[in-house]
């Protein structure tokens, strides 16, 4: 597994960025600890032994919400530009805050996996339980969750961006690369496969 994609320290008992930060870290922005590596956990499982569930990936994802909300909160005190999405300055504030925990080459890795448990929290839940049950890696779930991502882009006319934009949770993160060319790969699969349907073509879709 990359580096980056190493995970937080054990779930706070507490949701709280406070609690976080005290329980984990001391409160100082100190020497960054060892981080625990994910696992596939059932929804409202608690991950054993030195390991993360993916209910505590998705508790990163609101903390850094917090963190925005904070920064945008202190911008409008100095009158200086407001960020309207989780961006560096987010990150460089939640580790002076303490969060070493949180880190931008984890946050954008794993994005996806939260829109998904974001805007299909049911179909998130079932593959969490079939890949917890076959014994998968989080690398394996991680790949899995685009392509329920991109049914819900064809549901709601391809437009990826607007569907991040319109939800109150994934509206401060950018839309991942990946995931923006999948969509439209797909769309122009679909285009294609339409046509095609008229002649007795067959057109090929994009694998996950």
């Amino acid at each position: 597994m990359p580096a980056e994609v190493a995970a937080a320290p054990p779930h706070p008992a507490a949701g709280s960025v406070a609690v976080a930060r005290r329980e984990n870290y001391g409160g100082g922005g100190g020497e960054r600890q060892r981080e625990h590596p994910f696992i596939v956990t059932e929804p409202g499982e608690v991950a054993r032994g030195k390991k993360n569930g993916l209910d505590y990936l998705f508790h990163l994802y609101e903390q850094c919400r917090e963190f925005l909300i904070q920064v945008q909160s202190l911008a409008k005190e100095r009158g200086e530009k407001c960020p309207t999405k989780v961006t560096n300055q987010v990150f460089r504030y939640a580790k002076k805050a303490g969060a070493n925990y949180i880190n931008k080459p984890k946050m954008r890795h794993y994005v996806h996996c939260y829109a998904l448990h974001c805007l299909d929290e049911e179909t998130s839940n079932t593959l969490r339980r079939a890949f917890k049950e076959r014994g998968e890696n989080v690398g394996a779930w991680r790949q899995a969750c685009y392509k329920p991502l991109v049914a819900v882009a064809a549901r709601q006319g391809w437009d990826i961006d607007a569907i991040f934009n319109a939800h109150p949770r994934l509206c401060v993160w950018y839309v991942p690369t990946k995931l923006r060319q999948l969509c439209h790969a797909e769309r122009s699969n679909a285009a294609a496969a339409a046509s095609s349907s008229i002649s007795g073509g067959v057109v090929d879709h994009l694998p996950f």
